[in-house]
């Protein structure tokens, strides 16, 4: 088997009952790294990262036979794992031992905890000030800055129009930049 079938192929692998399995490990491969890391700028810690990543794919096991070819597979991933961290996020908030206002410094603490922390590195300075965005804009930066998701994609794995999703986007970079320049 290939290392990278196109996505339409590991589909019809899928819904086949004696290639089933071997075909969800190779999406699994396939989309692994690029969703974990995803996940990862939303939920921060690798552990919570990879738990998030492992619901999602519970998830896609179980829905994949209903996924209706009317997005790209990836896409479709993308939606999910979005989902999921969204999910993960409004449970930490829900934490009892954590107030709101907690929270946002509880994701900043375990940033600033990071052993190779360095507040004068620029890309540290872009992890904290990314952390302070609303969750939704905080998912629009990532997707186009650090996925360069065009944002007709976007707008396919958020359900959302690409004019809010520019705007979301145009709101997190001046954010990022106030921040950024004040800190």
């Amino acid at each position: 088997m290939t290392e990278q079938m196109d996505d339409k192929e590991l589909l019809i692998r899928f819904r086949n009952e004696t290639s089933r399995e071997a075909a969800f490990t190779s999406i699994i491969k396939k989309y692994q790294e690029k969703l974990y890391w995803h996940i990862r700028r939303m939920v921060i810690e690798h552990e919570d990262a990879n738990d998030v990543l492992q619901n999602m794919f519970i998830k896609v096991w179980r829905s994949l036979d209903n996924f209706r070819e009317d997005s790209q597979l990836y896409t479709w991933l993308y939606r999910i794992a979005t989902n999921e961290s969204l999910t993960f996020l409004e449970k930490q908030k829900k934490h009892p031992s954590l107030s709101l206002s907690d929270y946002d410094g509880y994701l900043t603490n375990k940033i600033t905890a990071d052993q190779h922390f360095d507040s004068n590195k620029l890309e540290w300075k872009l992890q904290l000030a990314i952390q302070k965005l609303p969750e939704k804009q905080r998912v629009v930066f990532c997707l186009r800055y650090y996925e360069e998701m065009p944002y007709e994609e976007m707008s396919r794995v958020l359900e959302t129009s690409e004019g809010a999703l520019k705007a979301s986007y145009h709101h997190a970079v001046k954010k990022i930049e106030d921040f950024i320049l004040h800190h």
